[in-house]
């Protein structure tokens, strides 16, 4: 889910018996998750002290911002972090990575030049970047950003001409 500041502040899976969602202590450990989701569904058992009988850790509402990602991501690489940042109008979210030293990179090709000038990475792939951008959850988007947004409005008055 998403903080009033635009980054994610809570990590979540969703349990593939119950549906209940639980609360994810670390990126790191989400990712993880994540990343081999297809093959080991997350289940509320995965997690330390908690079984699909207890209550959820967090509900899907519109209290918050959500956001899905993609399953089957990538795990970045160590060293590195993925950072996701919303823009103002909610359209969507901007995937970058950060390096060890606190360097941004972009794009593939950014990531590509970085690896090249830094063969101490030796292992580390372009492949292992993803710049997908979770899917925005639009029944949790706050009211006042949609009646910002003026494609909806043009949506809304083309609905009603007709």
């Amino acid at each position: 889910t998403l903080s009033s500041q635009g980054s994610v502040d809570v990590y979540a899976a969703q349990c593939k018996n119950c549906l209940k969602w639980r609360v994810i202590d670390t990126q790191e450990e989400f990712e993880e998750i994540r990343s081999k989701v297809s093959e080991e569904p997350f289940l509320c058992s995965t997690k330390a002290n908690s079984s699909c009988d207890e209550p959820a850790d967090i509900e899907y509402d519109s209290t918050r911002t959500w956001v899905i990602d993609k399953p089957n991501l990538p795990k970045t690489p160590q060293g590195f972090k993925r950072s996701l940042v919303l823009r103002k109008d909610y359209s969507k979210l901007d995937a970058y990575y950060i390096t060890p030293a606190g360097k941004k990179l972009r794009t593939r090709n950014e990531i590509g030049a970085f690896l090249k000038d830094n063969p101490e990475f030796e292992g580390v792939s372009v492949t292992d970047f993803d710049f997908s951008s979770p899917k925005i959850m639009q029944d949790t988007i706050p009211e006042i950003v949609e009646q910002k947004d003026s494609a909806n409005k043009k949506v809304k008055i083309a609905k009603d001409e007709v």
